[in-house]
């Protein structure tokens, strides 16, 4: 599944290719894929405009101006191509339905717009979804209510990660990091890369961390997401942006998938453990389990 700086990168270009145009059209294959009345998407969806892209955790929001929203979930193989006379662009888990002509096997959705321009959801697992919803009600979604703050929100600061945190003050940092009713949108990738830069083990409680903790924490954490989204997402063999060009973060990353290399930091061979059900990489010295 794509973690926040993918689902960034997606949101970041179809922002400039689709804001602006109308729907004329919609088809689909697969009903889970398009869980929507026929009424609703006759009256709210077909000569629609989009008027904006947002993201909220890993989850993509096509605002539209009949005050209606399509949410779209890419799960595990989601694709969102776009196609014009003049602009090819894919994004999304990268296999030759990026390139090859569409719509394909895989196609689950495709929207029409008014000079003729289609955008593209493919899903070769079928696990995503694209659902129509009145705009205001969007926040009242289960998913919406349970998620955490965005963790690159301006008013996201270090305190406010420590109280979101000390919700799970009884488990250790890496699971309550994970857990998106804290914080959204942070996967494994990223939770064990802000976890080195702040010198933190992943098995630590979360009660005992000190404000110093925090501070590091929360600082590794955003620099973490940000140079991912200006490298294009991770790209760990899943995710490409919106030009179909493969992430570059995973050549910055400094432990993640690193086991048996040595640490940037210090030269200690990097391990890789199983820490909150996931792979866990870990520098042994910079990353002690003493709580200096």
């Amino acid at each position: 599944m794509p973690e926040l700086p993918e689902v960034e990168t997606v949101r970041i270009g179809l922002q400039k290719l689709v804001v602006g145009k109308t729907i004329t059209n919609v088809d689909f294959d697969w009903p889970k894929s398009f869980p929507n009345a026929p009424a609703d998407v006759s009256q709210f969806l077909l000569d629609s405009t989009i008027v904006s892209v947002k993201r909220r955790a890993k989850v993509l929001l096509l605002e539209l101006s009949s005050s209606y929203s399509l949410i779209i979930h890419l799960k595990m193989t989601g694709q969102l191509v776009y196609r014009s006379k003049t602009e090819d662009f894919g994004a999304g888990h990268p296999n030759d339905s990026l390139v090859n002509p569409l719509p394909d096997k895989s196609t689950r959705v495709t929207l029409t717009f008014n000079d003729n321009a289609k955008l593209f959801f493919n899903d070769q697992r079928k696990f995503g979804w694209v659902r129509l919803l009145p705009t205001v009600e969007v926040p009242q979604l289960d998913f919406f209510k349970k998620v955490g703050p965005e963790p690159l929100a301006s008013d996201f600061n270090w305190q406010s990660m420590k109280e979101r945190l000390l919700r799970r003050k009884n488990t250790n940092i890496k699971a309550a990091l994970l857990d998106q009713s804290v914080v959204a949108g942070v996967g494994n990738i990223y939770a064990d890369e802000s976890l080195w830069g702040a010198k933190i083990h992943p098995t630590r409680l979360a009660r005992d961390l000190t404000d110093k903790d925090f501070t590091a924490l929360h600082r590794a954490l955003v620099d973490v997401l940000q140079l991912s989204i200006d490298k294009g997402g991770s790209s760990n063999s899943t995710y490409v942006d919106a030009e179909g060009r493969k992430g570059s973060y995973m050549s910055f990353a400094n432990v993640f998938r690193r086991e048996g290399q040595p640490c940037n930091r210090c030269g200690t061979i990097i391990v890789k453990t199983r820490v909150a059900g996931r792979g866990t990489h870990t520098c042994p010295t910079c990353q002690k389990l003493s709580k200096t």
